[in-house]
């Protein structure tokens, strides 16, 4: 479970302060995915960066006792100057897992066996999203939280393994999304809700929040 205890986050811009979430309460329960709806610059990064622990509120609690993903496509605690081995094997101490299967499962996954000796930092963008995406599916989690949809790949075979890993994990597993566009939710959450002027405003089916969302835009 993820709970928002009146939960409160705002940036100060240089010209005014950004309310991100005012006094939110709210709780993600275990097998109920949750999409969430808001424009580009409204917070939706910030909310799924609080879910994961990666930014703390400015007033409020955050309560957690699930196994919670980073977000997808997130590459903190990973070392650039060192090698996709030596970084399979590192998150897998961090996460108390064995390095050989974690390292097994991200070659497997990443394919591209010439490049895994080599600094993750000189991988090309999709390189970096295939090898953060393989680290992701090689930890299994409660909840996954999704920034966006899917992170793209041209990387076809990669697209059909990953894709069928990850139905696997979210068959018994809870998402909660954040888009600003309602398509994107429709493959992962039945409930959704809608983020606008710093509250959450829930609702039981994706339809319902989809008319609000449009009807504010």
């Amino acid at each position: 479970m993820i709970e928002f205890d009146r939960v409160s986050k705002s940036f100060w811009t240089g010209k005014q302060r950004k309310v991100i979430l005012e006094r939110a309460s709210f709780r993600v329960e275990p097998g109920r995915s949750l999409g969430i709806l808001a424009p580009n610059g409204t917070g939706k990064t910030t909310i799924i960066n609080m879910m994961a622990g990666l930014e703390k509120a400015d007033e409020g609690q955050i309560r957690r006792s699930s196994r919670i993903s980073f977000p997808l496509g997130f590459m903190s605690g990973v070392v650039q100057r060192n090698s996709a081995t030596e970084n399979s094997r590192y998150i897998a101490t961090l996460y108390g897992l064995d390095p050989d299967y974690v390292e097994a499962f991200c070659r497997y996954l990443f394919g591209g066996e010439e490049y895994f000796e080599m600094p993750v930092g000189t991988y090309s963008q999709g390189m970096k999203t295939r090898f953060s995406f393989a680290l992701m599916l090689a930890l299994e989690f409660d909840i996954y939280l999704i920034d966006e949809g899917m992170p793209a790949t041209t990387d076809a075979e990669f697209n059909r393994k990953a894709g069928a890993i990850l139905r696997e994990r979210l068959a018994e597993a809870t998402v909660v999304i954040v888009s600003h566009q309602p398509r994107v939710l429709e493959r992962f959450a039945a409930t959704a809700a809608v983020l606008r002027d710093g509250r959450l405003y829930e609702f039981d089916t994706l339809e319902e929040a989809r008319r609000l969302y449009e009807y504010d835009a």
